[in-house]
C-alpha cells in the first residue's frame, strides 16, 4: 500500500488535453482507457484511473470558461510541472516549473515545487502551500468546487489542488496548528468523501489529540468499513476516552487483530525508526509506524489512557509493566519525518 503521506507516490506525466466537444460516450471511454495506458503506464492502470480519465473527459471543466489558448497554457503547464516534479536535479526542477509558471501563474504543482525548493523555515513552508491552495481555487473557480463538491478525485483536474491542501493540511498538523489542519482535512473530505488520499487517519489523530470525541465518533461511523489499523487503533483511544472500558477493551481486540505492532511501539517495546516507510502493507511494522505517526501524539496527550494499556498488555501477554516514572516517558508523543 502506498504511503498515505505520498498519496500515489510522484504523480503521474500526463499528456495536455485540449477541450473536447460533447460525442460518443464509447469512444470518449476508449479514449479515456488509451490515455490512462498512456500516463499510468500499463501495470498501474485501475478502474478507478480509467473511470477518473472518462469523467474529466466527458464531464463538467473549470477550463470551459477559458479560451482555447489559454486552456492550452494551462495544460502544457501541467504537463511541464510533472516533469518538474520527476526531475533528478533541485536544477532541473526549478528551471521546469520556473517555465510552467510562466505559461500558467496558477499551476498548483509547479508552486509546491518552488516551495520546496525556496522554503528554508515551516513558516515560510506553510505561506508557499497556502499560496498554491489559494492558486487552485481561483484556477478551479467557486462555481465548480460548488457544483462538484463531493466527488472532487474523480475529476483529473482537481487532483493538483487536493495534494496541495493535503500538503498544507500535514504541514498544519507538523506545525502544531491542530485548528487549521483539521479545517484543512475536513475540507478534503468535503470535497472527496471517498477519501482516496487517506486523510482520515491523521483526522481522526487530531480529533482525539484536541479531544473532540463527537467528531471522532462522527469521523468513526463515515468510516466504518474501513479495516485499516489506523481507525481500528484509534477506536480504542476513543472509546477508552468516552469512559467506556468494556468498548475499549473489545477495540482493543479488534486492533490488535488488525495490526499487534502498534502497542509495542506506543509501550515502548520496540524503538522507533527515524524515518516515515515509503511503502507499507496491512499488517505490516510499516502500517504500525504511520499508525504511531498519526495517533502518536493523541496517546501521549492522554496518558492514562497509554498507562491503561500497559496494564491490558501485562493481563492478556504477561508482559512486565514498567514503573510509575517510565510510564510518563512513553514514546507515543515522538515525531518522525
Amino acid at each position: 500500500m502506498p504511503n498515505p503521506k505520498r498519496p500515489g507516490g510522484k504523480s503521474p506525466k500526463k499528456s495536455a488535453t485540449k477541450k473536447k466537444t460533447p460525442g460518443n460516450a464509447r469512444l470518449q471511454l476508449q479514449e479515456a482507457i488509451s490515455k490512462a495506458f498512456q500516463i499510468f503506464g500499463d501495470e498501474f492502470v485501475t478502474k478507478e484511473d480509467v473511470d477518473a480519465l472518462a469523467a474529466s473527459l466527458t464531464g463538467p471543466s473549470a477550463r470551459e470558461r477559458l479560451s482555447d489558448a489559454e486552456a492550452d497554457a494551462k495544460d502544457e503547464a501541467q504537463q511541464i510541472a510533472f516533469d518538474a516534479m520527476d526531475a533528478p536535479t533541485e536544477a532541473q526542477a526549478r528551471r521546469l516549473a520556473k517555465r510552467a509558471l510562466k505559461l500558467d501563474p496558477d499551476c498548483v504543482d509547479a508552486l509546491v515545487v518552488m516551495t520546496d525548493l525556496d522554503a528554508h523555515t515551516e513558516r515560510e513552508k506553510l505561506e508557499g502551500l497556502q499560496r498554491a491552495v489559494t492558486a487552485g481555487e481561483r484556477s478551479l473557480g467557486d462555481k465548480f468546487i460548488r457544483e462538484n463538491t463531493g466527488h472532487f478525485w474523480m475529476l483529473l483536474e482537481t487532483r493538483p489542488y487536493m495534494r496541495a491542501l493535503e500538503c498544507l493540511a500535514e504541514a498544519y498538523r507538523n506545525h502544531g496548528m491542530r485548528a487549521d489542519g483539521i479545517g484543512s482535512y475536513e475540507k478534503l473530505l468535503r470535497l472527496n468523501p471517498n477519501d482516496n488520499q487517506g486523510v482520515r487517519e491523521p483526522l481522526l489523530g487530531l480529533y482525539l489529540e484536541t479531544g473532540d470525541l463527537k467528531a471522532a465518533a462522527q469521523l468513526l461511523k463515515q468510516y466504518d468499513e474501513d479495516g485499516s489499523a489506523g481507525l481500528a487503533w484509534g477506536r480504542v483511544l476513543e472509546r477508552f476516552l468516552t469512559g467506556d472500558r468494556e468498548g475499549a477493551s473489545a477495540a482493543l481486540k479488534e486492533a490488535r487483530s488488525a495490526n499487534p505492532h502498534v502497542e509495542l511501539y506506543l509501550t515502548e517495546l520496540k524503538p522507533l525508526p527515524s524515518e516515515l516507510p515509503e511503502m507499507f502493507s496491512l499488517g505490516s511494522e510499516g502500517e504500525a509506524i504511520m499508525c504511531l505517526n498519526y495517533f502518536g501524539a493523541a496517546w501521549a496527550e492522554h496518558g492514562e489512557a497509554v498507562r491503561w494499556l500497559f496494564a491490558e498488555l501485562e493481563k492478556d501477554r504477561m508482559r512486565p509493566v514498567r514503573s510509575q516514572a517510565k510510564l510518563k516517558k512513553t514514546p507515543a508523543g515522538k515525531t518522525i519525518h
